[in-house]
This record gives structure tokens, C-alpha cells and sequence, in this order.
């Protein structure tokens, strides 16, 4: 969300949480995990100095110069022997622009396009859906306009009480109050779906879905619209192509037979298409509910669809927003740190662009897209020798955990800067400690494109380096040619407005403390708070709707995995927890991890509320708490993916979307089955009773 925090620090070093009432985003409200935030700072598990692995296998002290030798030297020979496409890079949602920027110019500068960031994982099918549809592959909208003159929000596979409080409280439920009505889409209950249970209102509607089932529902939804003429006829002649194909697809489409196969009933759908269809103003928000499968793209479509034949786009309140998962997700996209695109979302392969930044880099860029950081990782042992990773967590992030770290174990040469080591780390032959984001300046984008800065207090251990400082040590000793001379990240930024329009006309001092949000094109500019009030970015200039057909999950409950899993986060922990894990008040609250299980799933298969039970698939087990709740549907378990010791990746599917390249976690088939504990054992191996 981009919410503002004060940091203090004593004599010690010991950085402490301050609220900060003037916050632009928040206005001082906090979750829990902003609270918290501070307590992983000073862990004692924190990086102090250089690691270097021995000859045996062990890691030892190293000094900082040695470190980056030996990162040289493998970087070089790697290259000699495999060429430059034989390293892959991992920029990091949880750092700065700047350093992010930094990265994907230093792989470009090694001769590759192989960069990506965890945005593969959680939103590359919403990007690539809005950018190729719409033109700009981030919300059309920002919470301010949206709590303002929204009348309907549509949340499909999000949880913001959960995963976005503040917007939840701040903007949506407020906005409940006031008179908007919420449709939520999502196949597990949850804190939104308990935030909207307000006295004396309802305004809330809550659609229950088989996990994978998001077309055929929206397609109901489409053709209810088509039958009752809710067509923003002028809207749809005028700024939009592709309405016949979408008349095409539905013109024969069963809704009778796609509500039963989504397990809504019919007449539900219908309903939420009359709220929403009938709104002066509706938005749409998304999340990883709908992007994470095989078809997220076509899922995120199809939300397009919607906002586009009712008109609901390019104005207050309206729009399609993805409500983004990590605190600056949005912005190592908008600054590059793809394979794809260069900074400011600009193609690659495009000779023009290519030409524009290379003036501005003045060496010379790769002409082919990259690998995505799921296709390096599959690519570990054949193309790909070595891995430069900064702050990401391959190990808990990437789906089969267990083969993910076999391919590790094959690498030739891997370096991670990090501020902890870990899951990924222990593989690494090099391992550089870096300074918290409490440690340093630089910018961040937050989930409606707002550009803020961050100040950090002195660093709390001494021989600790921010990443920007590594990346340009790392690229002067690898290159020495000037391209990495930089002092402090406003330098840095001073660049990447030089080649990424959309920040041009912006400055540190200009985005203050109340940042600005991007586009921002002339120096001056206010940003713009929402997109396509004249038009869309499109190669067109028109928004582009495009029938989808129902997709079902590439893995569904067979006799052997009767189930289907489908995994999220819980308030309380972040993404693979890294941080989150580590702070006494977070772990206090949840401290391991649990699955969601119906109660008559549980019946079926004698688990008690509060048991430990199996999770099985075809690719791996963990052994969790058992939840018995009616918060998931019948025959589906919910699970998480934070906890390292029964980590819900060690089941997800490593299938991905044919364009985005975004794995399949929302959807796997499981069994369970109750865990046989020592007492059990000892009991089953004991003599019989006479």
C-alpha cells in the first residue's frame, strides 16, 4: 500500500516503530505487520559480513574484496565458457527503484535479458492482461478516487483485510459505509468477507467458486450484461475493438451449466451483474486469486471485458485495479528489472528503444527477450551455470520446492546478497550482507503507482553494504567503463528518468513526502491519480476486449489426489518469510503453518479441529495443524506458503501460463491424511492385550 512509518534509532542501533499521523497513504493507521516491521531489523540471524563457501563445502568469513573476486571471476569465466546467457539475475520486490534498476542494467550490461523479479509469481498475467489490452500494466486508478466515487467494488481472488488492511479499512469498508456495495469473488472466506458483515447493510455480496472456475463466472456475468443490453453502447463503439469476438464466444454459452460447474448458483450471478453493471461508477480490483493459474491471463481478460462493454474505465471510481503483493512489486517492474522490457515498460526488442536508452547507457543491449526467472530456474544444469540473486527466495517462492532445490544443488556459481541467510542462501557459494530497507534511501511505487521516497537511519552493523553500493562495486570491477559510477540512489534516479518516460518529470525533490504518481512525463506534472480519461496507451489507441473460454486447472482431483489445494497469505506473514518469520509479535500470533479444512471433508476423513494431518501431492508432503472451517468449500484445502519448515510450495504445480510465464499455485490436487504420531507408533508396535 505504501503506507508511511517513522524510524528511530537509540545509541545502540536499535531501530524502534514511530507512527506517523501525516502518512499520505494511511494517515497514520498501521497493520499489524507495519507495526512489527522494525523487529526483524536488529535479528540476531541479520548477514554481518561476506561469506565465502571452501573448497569443503563450509562458508567462512571473507573480506569484502575477496568476495568480489571471486563474483568476477566466476562471472567472467561463465561467460567465456557458456556465454552471457548462461546467468540468470533475480531483482528483488522488496528493494529500492534504484536498485533495482541497477540490476537489470547490470545483467544487460553482462550481456543478457535474463532479469526478473518476483512480480513473475504473484501479478504477470494482470500486467501482461492490462498492458496488452489498455496499455499501462498497473491500476487504472488510485484508492483515493476509487473510496471517493466508486459505487461498486468488484474483488475477485483478493483478500485486502488480509493482505491489504489498510485499503480494506481506510478505503473500502468506508466506502461501505457510506453506500458503495462490495461484490467479493473468492473461493475462501476470509477477514474481507467478515470486514463487509456491517449492522444494518447488505451491501455485500460473496460468491463462493470452485478454485479455477473464474471464466465460466465472469462469462455468466458477460452474457447477463449482453442479454439485458447493459452495453455502454457509445463507450464501446468508440473506444474499444474486438466486441464481436466476445459476442462470438458467448453466443452460445450455457450460464446454467457454467454456474453449476463454478458451484454458484445461477441466480447470485445475476445478481452481482445487475450491481455492477447498473453503478454509475464500479471498479474492479484483482489479485493473485486470479492470476496465479495457467490461464491468469485470460482470467485478468476477461475482468478487462467487464470494465470495458459497461464503460466502467477512464474515470473516478472506475477501472481495473490489481491490488499488488509486495511493498514495491510495482516499481522493479516500471524500472525494468524484466526480461522483456526495459525501464518505463518499453520493449526490448524494438530497435528504437533499444537505440534510445543505449545513447543514454552507451553500450550495447541484447536484442531477445530474456528467460523469466521460473524458465532460469528450469534451465539450471543445461543453459543456465550461475545466478546472481538479490533478496528473492527461489527455495519458497518458486512452485516444487523439492525440485527447485535439486536444480540448486547442480548449480555451478550462485551469489546472493541478502539480509539473512536464507532458504536460498544456503546453496550460494558467495553470500553479501546487505542493509535493511530501514537502512537506506530511495524510491519505492506502491499498488496505484504512487512514487515515494525512503530515508534510512545509520546502518546497525558496520560491514554491511546496501545493494546499491554491491551492484555498483560488482559492475565497476566487472566492467570498469563508468556505467556503474554513481553517488547515492538520487544519481541513480537522475538516470532512470533520462530512459524511462513515465518518471521523467519527476525529482527527489518534487516527490517530498507526499509522492507522485506516475505517469509523470514533464517536469511539473502532477501525475495522474487515475489512466485513460482521453484514451488508451495502446499501439491503437483503443481498449481491446477479446472472448476467453473456460481453461480448467492442469492438475484435478483424481481417485489418488481426491482434493484440490489451492494456497494465500495470511495478515500476519510476508510472501516466503523471510522478514516476517523473524519477528516475535507476528510468530506469536501464527506461528506455523495450518491447512483450511471443510467440515465434511473432515468427517470423511476422521481429522479433528486442531489435529496434525498430511498434505500429499504429487510432488511432495508437509505435515500441518488441520483448520475444520466452513471458510473453504467441500473438497477443497487451503493452505499457505510462508512457513519454511512446511512450506505449501513443496505441493504447488510448476506449470505455467503459455505468455506470462506465471505459475500455477492456486490450483493442485491433494490428499491428507492424519499423521501418525510417536505415541501412535509406539502404540501400533506394542504386544496386544491379552
Amino acid at each position: 500500500m505504501g503506507c508511511g512509518i517513522q524510524i528511530a534509532q537509540d545509541d545502540e542501533g536499535e531501530v524502534s516503530f514511530r507512527p506517523w499521523g501525516d502518512a499520505p497513504v494511511n494517515d497514520g493507521s498501521i497493520c499489524i505487520k507495519g507495526g512489527a516491521a522494525t523487529q526483524s531489523v536488529n535479528h540476531e540471524d541479520r548477514l554481518t559480513d561476506p561469506l565465502l563457501r571452501d573448497d569443503d563445502g563450509e562458508l567462512r568469513e571473507a573480506s569484502w574484496d575477496e568476495a568480489y573476486d571471486v563474483i568476477v571471476e566466476n562471472m567472467e569465466r561463465i561467460r567465456e565458457d557458456h556465454s552471457a546467457q548462461g546467468v540468470g539475475f533475480y531483482g528483488c520486490s522488496k528493494a529500492m527503484n534504484e536498485e533495482n534498476y541497477l540490476i537489470q542494467k547490470l545483467a544487460r550490461r553482462y550481456g543478457t535479458n535474463s532479469v526478473d523479479t518476483c512480480t513473475r509469481m504473484c501479478h504477470s498475467s494482470t500486467v501482461y492482461a492490462l498492458k496488452n489490452s489498455l496499455g499501462e500494466g498497473a491500476m487504472t486508478n488510485s484508492m483515493a478516487d476509487l473510496e471517493e466515487a466508486a459505487d461498486v467494488f468488484w474483488i475477485q481472488g483478493a483478500n485486502p483485510g488480509e493482505q491489504h488492511p489498510i485499503a480494506n479499512s481506510q478505503y473500502f469498508r468506508q466506502a461501505v459505509l457510506e453506500g458503495a456495495t462490495v461484490i467479493q469473488v473468492d473461493p475462501h472466506a476470509n477477514k474481507t468477507t467478515r470486514s463487509f458483515e456491517i449492522t444494518d447493510t447488505d451491501r455485500h455480496m460473496h460468491l463462493q467458486p470452485e478454485p479455477g472456475t473464474d471464466i465460466p463466472l465472469l462469462n455468466v456475468v458477460l452474457k447477463t450484461v449482453l442479454e439485458n443490453d447493459w452495453v455502454d453502447e457509445e463507450f464501446v463503439a468508440e473506444r474499444t475493438e474486438g466486441f464481436e469476438d466476445l459476442k462470438e464466444t458467448l453466443e452460445d454459452f450455457d450460464k446454467e451449466a457454467a454456474a453449476e460447474e463454478a458451484g454458484v448458483p445461477l441466480e447470485d450471478i445475476e445478481l452481482a451483474a445487475e450491481k455492477y453493471a447498473m453503478a454509475n461508477n464500479a471498479a474492479i480490483f484483482t489479485g493473485m486469486g486470479m492470476s496465479q493459474h495457467t490461464c491468469g491471463v485470460d482470467n485478468v481478460q476477461n475482468e478487462i471485458n467487464l470494465a470495458l462493454v459497461t464503460g466502467n474505465l477512464g474515470r473516478p471510481g472506475t477501472g481495473v485495479n490489481p491490488l499488488r503483493g509486495q511493498n514495491n512489486v510495482q516499481g522493479a517492474s516500471d524500472v525494468g528489472a524484466m526480461p522483456n522490457v526495459l525501464p518505463g515498460y518499453r520493449d526490448v526488442s524494438d530497435p528504437e528503444v533499444r537505440a534510445d536508452v543505449e545513447e543514454v547507457w552507451d553500450f550495447e543491449i541484447p536484442s531477445e527477450p530474456g528467460l523469466t526467472n521460473v524458465e532460469v530456474s528450469h534451465e539450471i544444469g543445461d543453459t543456465i551455470h550461475g545466478l546472481y540473486i538479490m533478496g528473492e527466495n527461489p527455495v519458497m517462492s518458486e512452485p516444487d520446492t523439492n525440485r527447485v532445490e535439486e536444480r540448486l544443488e547442480e548449480l555451478d556459481f550462485m551469489v546472493v546478497q541478502d539480509i539473512y541467510k536464507t532458504e536460498t542462501a544456503e546453496y550460494a557459494d558467495v553470500i553479501l550482507p546487505a542493509t535493511s530497507w530501514a537502512e537506506r534511501d530511495g524510491t519505492v511505487v506502491n499498488t496505484d503507482r504512487r512514487t515515494q521516497r525512503m530515508r534510512g537511519v545509520d546502518k546497525v552493523h558496520p560491514n554491511t553494504k546496501d545493494d546499491l553500493e554491491i551492484l555498483c562495486d560488482v559492475g565497476n570491477r566487472l566492467f570498469g567503463d563508468g556505467s556503474f559510477d554513481f553517488d547515492g540512489p538520487e544519481e541513480v534516479f537522475e538516470e532512470l528518468r533520462q530512459v524511462a518516460p513515465i518518471f521523467y518529470g519527476m525529482t527527489y525533490d518534487r516527490i517530498g513526502e507526499e509522492g507522485i504518481h506516475w505517469p509523470c512525463y514533464e517536469p511539473g506534472d502532477e501525475g495522474d491519480a487515475y489512466l485513460y480519461s482521453d484514451g488508451f496507451t495502446t499501439e491503437s489507441g483503443l481498449g481491446q476486449i477479446e472472448g476467453v473460454r473456460h481453461q480448467p486447472p492442469k492438475e484435478t482431483p483424481d481417485e489418488e489426489y481426491p482434493l484440490i489445494l489451492t494456497t494465500g497469505r495470511i495478515i500476519e506473514h510476508y510472501n516466503t518469510g523471510t522478514m516476517s518469520r523473524r519477528s516475535k509479535t507476528l510468530n506469536h500470533v501464527e506461528p506455523e503453518n495450518f491447512v483450511d479444512v471443510h467440515p465434511n471433508d473432515a468427517d470423511r476423513y476422521g481429522i479433528e479441529d486442531g489435529e496434525y494431518v498430511t498434505l500429499k501431492s504429487r510432488r511432495g508432503e508437509i505435515e500441518v495443524e488441520a483448520r475444520v472451517t466452513e471458510d473453504t468449500k467441500e473438497g477443497t484445502v487451503w493452505t499457505t506458503p510462508h512457513f519454511a519448515d512446511a512450506a505449501g510450495n513443496r505441493l504447488t504445480n510448476d506449470v505455467l501460463d503459455e505468455r506470462a510465464k506465471i505459475p500455477e499455485y492456486k490450483a493442485a490436487a491433494v490428499e491428507i491424511e492424519v499423521s501418525v504420531t510417536t505415541d501412535d507408533a509406539d502404540a501400533a508396535d506394542a504386544p496386544a492385550d491379552d
